[in-house]
């Protein structure tokens, strides 16, 4: 198979994961685009096709996104990028890759054998959640995990959760793409593959949704932790490129 048929569909798949759960597009893209190119031209790539993802989903979820919520977990993600990308300097990324395992498998199969209360978490909680995905996101590459906890844990509908992921995570690609390109890291190569993988993407975006509209809010945050244990946290205690 052509490479870039292979990475079109992987990213129809990750686009509908992400059309079905508000995230997810790079769980599953990331591990596989690895294989067999450089994490370097990967990144960038999955941030492209992010955009392209959140910039469908936000016109389906836009009544349902609440700023009050969204500000919070925006603002605080700025100072974790910076946060992050210095971790990723100085701190070894095999430390950093285990301790993020061991985060995602503990509270996955936690998530899976109870149902955590659902109760309004006070404002806080949303400045440490958003300053961690920052971080997060500027060391890995993903750092959707503590904004995915925040929004389930609290006593928001399905759309409201849908809605905040979606539009926290286009402000990040958003602020990241526009870093990549300032850097370099947007290359013919990238643009390349992000023209051949936009179309899939988008259509698995579309088909996720559909499905997404006939799932009860209990199934709806059951699926998360199966995601984060496979392919994720296999993916974070791998060795780092």
């Amino acid at each position: 198979m052509s490479p870039l048929l292979f990475i079109a569909g992987i990213f129809l798949v990750g686009g509908f994961l992400q059309g079905l759960t508000g995230f997810g597009a790079a769980l599953i893209a990331m591990p596989l685009l690895c294989l067999f190119i450089d994490v370097k031209t990967a990144v960038p790539l999955c941030v492209l096709n992010s955009i392209a993802i959140t910039s469908y989903l936000i016109t389906k979820l836009n009544s349902h996104i609440d700023f009050r919520k969204v500000l919070p977990l925006c603002l605080s993600a700025i100072p974790g990028i910076y946060v992050g990308s210095t971790l990723l300097h100085e701190v070894n990324s095999n430390i950093l890759s285990i301790c993020l395992g061991t985060l995602l498998i503990t509270y996955s199969l936690y998530n899976l054998a109870f149902s955590p209360r659902r109760r309004p978490l006070a404002t806080y909680w949303a400045y440490l959640a958003g300053f961690s995905s920052g971080t997060i996101g500027s060391a890995f590459s993903t750092g959707g995990p503590p904004t995915i906890i925040y929004t389930t844990l609290n006593d928001w509908s399905k759309d409201q959760i849908k809605a905040a992921l979606t539009a926290f995570f286009i402000f990040n690609s958003v602020v990241t793409v526009t870093v990549h390109a300032f850097t370099g890291l947007i290359t013919p190569s990238v643009l390349q593959m992000f023209t051949v993988s936009c179309p899939s993407v988008l259509v698995g975006t579309i088909l996720g949704s559909a499905v997404y509209n006939h799932l009860p809010r209990k199934t709806y945050v059951r699926i998360f932790p199966v995601f984060w244990l496979f392919p994720e946290s296999l993916f974070y205690f791998r060795d780092k490129h």
